[in-house]
């Protein structure tokens, strides 16, 4: 051990009730990474499904959405819904649209909540955006990936786990195309019910300590982390920290015998 090290491992020693207090308070923040499992929303005809991830940082965020099975060659609104139950609507929440049972977009707002964030392929991402069918993904099966600035509301609400990704754009009647099945959307009548439906849907919750999104769903594990990469982390720092002070006392009882 050279001159330099002990006096790094003293320092770590006095800095241990410091960084228990700091994990703390990175726990009880439920981590900076999000995921959803985005299921077929009931009612609607889907065989569909897909996931999402949000890497956030700050009122960046980092979003990555993965949909199969939707109906092809179609526009697909997608959103980040926030201030509802924090839920997706259950099969309860349907209403007759046109003769049908279907839960439209307007039915679902009690569970998943008012939209925070369009999740367009370019330009504007608010609300505003909610039906800007031009900047949409527009296939059966996508893989989104974008980083875009979220209000602090929508922050806080992800932060919060009180925020829900949906993916708008049914088939219902399975004839390979948006029509006057379900009658017209109540969002804007211009559209079909079908277009604007919540097609799947899932509820961002914090991953677990330890996993990190990497912008295409997946996650990531440390393995055979050395010293360096445990001081780097709140938990593993202050570990190696109260084995350096035992290591210091050692030498100093053997010092003195």
């Amino acid at each position: 051990m050279n001159k330099f090290t002990l006096p790094l491992l003293g320092i770590a020693a006095i800095a241990l009730p410091l960084a228990l207090p700091a994990v703390a308070g990175a726990q009880s923040s439920g981590g900076s990474n999000y995921q959803a499992n985005l299921n077929p929303v009931a009612d609607n005809m889907v065989d569909g499904s897909g996931t999402a991830t949000v890497s956030l940082s700050g009122n960046q965020a980092t979003i990555s959405v993965t949909a199969n099975r939707l109906l092809d060659s179609a526009p697909h609104a997608q959103h980040i819904h926030i201030k509802g139950s924090g839920e997706c609507p259950k099969a309860d929440a349907g209403h007759m649209h046109n003769g049908h049972v279907a839960i439209s977009t307007t039915d679902g707002l009690p569970a998943y909540g008012k939209i925070g964030s369009s999740l367009t392929t370019k330009g504007d991402t608010s609300p505003g955006s909610a039906l800007a069918v031009d900047r949409f993904p527009s296939t059966g099966s996508y893989h989104y990936t974008r980083t875009i600035t979220v209000t602090p509301d929508v922050a806080q609400q992800i932060r919060a786990n009180n925020a829900v990704v949906v993916v708008h754009g049914i088939d219902y009647n399975h004839n390979g195309k948006y029509d006057n099945v379900l009658g017209p959307s109540e969002l804007d009548p211009k559209l079909p019910q079908e277009a604007t439906a919540p097609a799947i849907c899932g509820a961002l919750n914090a991953m677990p300590t330890g996993a990190a999104g990497t912008g295409d769903g997946a996650t990531q594990h440390t393995h055979g982390a050395n010293t360096a990469d445990l001081l780097a982390t709140g938990l593993g720092g202050a570990a190696v920290a109260a084995l350096a002070g035992t290591l210091i006392l050692r030498r100093r009882a053997a010092a003195k015998r």
